[in-house]
């Protein structure tokens, strides 16, 4: 019996949260397309979202494209298909590699930093000011990361990811691997499909917001001061890496099923 209380408990736990979860993305959704906006708030999250996460996700999507490069070859020249190189890579990369590793990455950043913001401004009571002086916190703290994360991943991040990383590969392919450079670049544009580049977007665009629901999630309900605020933060990056895996699965299958 005592057994089955702990399943009991922790299934309740679960649907618990997971209500919460719903309640506050409904409520993000709502302030979203409400007025007023708050469009100053909106770029200066733009800015730190996108632009700075360049650099991080550009460096792993060329060091991923090379290193898949050099498997592929590896690997294809155990039964001479060392040909279908740049095919791989560019489907690998466009339609997995590229949007995963940049959610994971802006994740980690992202998530992490807007969970650590948010928690600072609950334990202080900072947010709990901002309601007195008659300030929605969602409209002003939440919807504006919400909106600049989902645009941000697809307008910029995942389509430098998924250009840098194809460009790795073909670094790789054409220094080391002595491909020739045009027959490369024809054969990654002739098997590069409409699909692909839809499906590496759309991706992007539900990992960014599944980012930014869950730091904003667990740093508005940060408690108990700079411990809440640290166990709020690594909440935040679990989570939001749990859903991108999740939603990865999900997209394909929907895009890609038979």
């Amino acid at each position: 019996m005592n057994f089955l209380a702990v399943i009991g408990r922790i299934t309740v736990s679960f649907l618990q949260a997971t209500g919460r979860l719903g309640i506050f993305g409904a409520l993000s959704l709502y302030h979203i397309f409400t007025p007023p906006f708050y469009f100053r708030s909106l770029l200066r999250q733009m800015m730190t979202v996108g632009y700075y996460s360049l650099p991080v996700v550009g460096l792993t999507a060329l060091f991923t494209g090379a290193a898949l490069a050099l498997n592929i070859f590896e690997g294809g020249s155990r039964f001479n298909a060392q040909s279908a190189l740049p095919t791989i890579v560019v489907i690998g990369i466009v339609r997995e590699l590229g949007p995963v590793l940049s959610g994971l990455i802006v994740a980690g950043r992202v998530s992490a930093s807007m969970a650590a913001e948010l928690g600072t401004m609950r334990v202080t009571e900072q947010i709990d000011a901002m309601a007195t002086l008659s300030t929605d916190p969602f409209k002003y703290l939440i919807a504006p990361r919400i909106v600049a994360t989902t645009l941000m991943m697809p307008l910029m991040l995942v389509v430098v990811a998924d250009v840098i990383g194809v460009m790795g590969g073909f670094l790789i392919a054409t220094g080391k691997l002595n491909f020739n450079a045009g027959n490369y670049m024809t054969q990654t544009m002739d098997f590069l499909e409409a699909t692909d580049v839809y499906t590496s977007l759309s991706k992007a665009a539900v990992f960014g917001f599944f980012i930014a629901l869950m730091g904003c999630y667990h740093g508005y309900h940060s408690r108990g001061g700079a411990q809440g605020v640290g166990i709020s933060t690594t909440n935040a990056v679990v989570s939001a890496c749990m859903l991108i895996l999740l939603s990865n699965y999900i997209v394909t299958e929907i895009f890609f099923a038979s």
